[in-house]
């Protein structure tokens, strides 16, 4: 076969949708060259991914960005554009950030197809979302504490600068692999699917709130000791109903003057021992 004759059989395995990919999000933040988003499109169509989301992207949407999708326009027309990355991720239940380079964070990092088991695995129950950064730094690590997991592609070490639409269409790539072997062989989830991220992040900040309040976080510095808690909650992945159990717990820890008024209300005879 000729070079560019009858390329489509090469990456075309199977003329069906494949189960869960329609559950998983792309998602890019503030994307700073529109030719990068069209590519972006381009590559999660030919693997037959289709939900992409836009967070605060600059000169979109653009001509370059249609030219580039070259044939992945619906996708494009799709898009949702967001302001903030907490509502690109709304109602996903895990979420897989990638990076360029060791962060030196606690959140668990997986090689690529590892990563692509572990979306699929959920993407059948529940959305869940794929973030990538920007071109020139990538996440930022406030971006990356909404994430349960990083990604890293090992590139080669000597230049592993891989172009966004490129990193991309190898994850995407990694995510059909997976999905044409069917359901990945992993520890069943839990009963209860895990909270959605926006119900998990008001968890945190009513955490933050809390131990604001009670003097357990330097107020000048609650970054650093806030990290290490979302990781730790990040990997219990907590269902709907324990975040509600925590909130309700740190609502308690707020309002000591109702432990103390009911105690007050009750009869003094119920203290007094009887004889």
């Amino acid at each position: 076969m000729g070079v560019g004759e009858n390329q489509s059989t090469i990456i075309t395995d199977s003329s069906q949708p494949l189960i869960g990919l329609d559950a998983i999000r792309i998602v890019l933040v503030a994307t700073t060259h529109p030719g990068n988003i069209g590519a972006s499109a381009r590559a999660m169509k030919t693997m037959g991914l289709s939900e992409l989301i836009l967070v605060a992207p600059q000169n979109y949407p653009g001509v370059e960005a249609t030219a580039r999708a070259s044939g992945a326009d619906d996708i494009l027309y799709r898009a949702r554009v967001v302001d903030t990355l907490d509502q690109a991720l709304q109602d996903c239940v895990l979420v897989v950030g990638t990076s360029a380079r060791p962060r030196g964070l606690s959140c668990p990092e997986l090689e690529p197809r590892r990563a692509a088991q572990v979306l699929l695995a959920t993407a059948s129950q529940a959305p869940v979302a794929l973030v990538f950064g920007r071109e020139s730094s990538g996440l930022s690590n406030d971006e990356l504490d909404r994430c349960h997991y990083t990604v890293q592609i090992p590139a080669n070490p000597r230049f592993s600068s891989l172009n966004l639409a490129a990193a991309v269409q190898i994850l995407s790539y990694e995510l059909r692999q997976q999905a044409l072997v069917g359901q990945p062989a992993l520890p069943p989830l839990k009963t209860a699917l895990p909270a959605p991220a926006e119900q998990v992040e008001n968890f945190y900040q009513h955490l933050q709130t809390v131990l604001l309040q009670t003097g357990f976080l330097d107020p000048d510095n609650p970054r650093h000791l806030m990290r290490r808690l979302r990781n730790v909650f990040n990997r219990a992945q907590p269902s709907q109903s324990e975040i509600n159990i925590l909130r309700g717990v740190l609502s308690s820890v707020q309002r000591p003057q109702l432990r103390t008024s009911v105690v007050d209300s009750t009869s003094k005879d119920d203290f007094i021992r009887k004889d």
